[in-house]
């Protein structure tokens, strides 16, 4: 092993506890804003840590997360590389701004805001489950992970008895470390047949959901796109839509739970909840990997020259820390605001699904605060484990009892 291979630091780096931010971070941000890292596949990176320098590069249309360059780092131990690889949703800029204004028109916000009620009356209904079964219980278990799957279900018209399925593959496509190639490669064969099935029998049979309002979209176009539109779509929303939302839910409850003050605050006053799900967002310390980019042509990132062929890693989380752009930013403040947080992303590739993930945070939050006043966690927040291997950060368990 060469002097450089044992003094560059592997990443992601390991945290002091499940919601406790590694201490690298600070650490980098001071003194080595643009640092290299090794990853998983035992590839060399760049990690950017501060604030400006994650929104630059965020916000530069030159630049893509898809790693199919022969040159780009291999993020995951898997060869296909994952969702950042050969083996995610790639698409070329041009065909991604197509895909974007096609989706823009059928996600909007007036869907969203129609699925409010169906979410609330689900989330009643997962939380009836769980007080039902009794306490102590894994919040994460009974509502955090099935809400979300249910969501999406509902969105592209899939049964939500399927809901089992899309969690494994969703496990599958945002794999770091946990799964074989051969494992990967046959969930995501099954997927790619199933979402093709479920293309064809929308096109048969339209109903009220996404997928159906893209077929005629597509149509519409006369060709300049195809169907493989619909399983970008559903990839993409799987991925972001499920994986991210579900984690969140249990780690911004962990949150507000770590500090019994800031459940009593939310309970004495409603009106703060969209604020406290802003800075959950922004003081996650768990999001998981971070967003890559492969840097096509030499660029200057705080005064230091990256030379084209660099992957470098956007670590959105330690971005939010940054105390040039947040005051007090490592304490929680739930009156925040502004809070121009980068947990969706920024720039030509931020994340579409932001406004149904910040409805159902809402939501969930106001259903819990609602029926659960007296809820808390069952364990000490510093016993709460971090899921592993996956892209996507989150809880194991988030045990509670009320």
């Amino acid at each position: 092993m060469s002097d450089t291979s044992r003094q560059t630091p592997h990443y992601p780096f390991s945290p002091p506890g499940a919601l406790e931010p590694p201490q690298e971070w600070a650490s980098l941000r001071e003194g080595c804003p643009v640092a290299p890292i090794r990853l998983a596949s035992g590839d060399e990176s760049v990690l950017l840590t501060r604030y400006a320098d994650v929104r630059q590069l965020l916000s530069d249309p030159r630049f893509t997360h898809h790693l199919d360059s022969a040159d780009a780092a291999n993020i995951t131990a898997n060869e296909s590389g994952g969702v950042f690889g050969s083996g995610g949703t790639n698409m070329g800029a041009d065909a991604h701004r197509q895909w974007r204004q096609l989706i823009g028109k059928a996600f909007t916000a007036k869907r969203v805001s129609a699925m409010q009620p169906g979410i609330e009356a689900m989330a009643e209904h997962l939380v009836d489950e769980m007080i039902k079964q009794g306490s102590p219980a894994d919040l994460a278990g009974a509502l955090g992970f099935p809400l979300p799957v249910w969501v999406i279900c509902d969105l592209l018209g899939v049964p939500d008895s399927d809901r089992d399925r899309f969690s494994y593959w969703s496990d599958t496509m945002l794999s770091l470390t946990r799964f074989t190639q051969e494992e990967i490669d046959a969930a995501q064969a099954e997927f790619d047949d199933y979402l093709r099935a479920h293309v064809a029998a929308k096109r048969a049979t339209p109903g009220d959901d996404l997928i159906s309002e893209l077929i005629s979209l597509v149509g519409a176009l006369e060709g300049r796109m195809t169907e493989e539109i619909m399983m970008l779509t559903a990839k993409g929303l799987l991925i972001a839509g499920h994986e991210t939302t579900s984690n969140m839910i249990g780690k911004m409850v962990a949150m507000l739970l770590a500090d019994r003050g800031r459940w009593e605050r939310l309970l004495a006053d409603r009106s703060l909840i969209r604020l406290a799900v802003e800075e959950s967002l922004r003081y996650d310390a768990n999001p998981g990997f971070g967003i890559p980019r492969y840097i096509s042509e030499e660029i200057q990132v705080d005064d230091i020259t990256v030379p084209a062929g660099t992957t470098v890693v956007c670590n959105l989380a330690a971005a939010n820390r940054d105390e040039r752009q947040f005051d007090h930013a490592a304490d929680m403040d739930l009156t925040r605001s502004p809070n121009p947080h980068l947990a969706f992303g920024a720039g030509p590739y931020a994340c579409l699904g932001q406004a149904l993930a910040r409805t159902e945070l809402q939501t969930v939050l106001k259903v819990l605060l609602d029926r659960l006043p007296t809820l808390e966690l069952a364990v000490p927040a510093a016993d709460l484990a971090r899921r592993e291997g996956l892209i996507v950060g989150g809880l194991q368990q988030v045990p509670v009892r009320w």
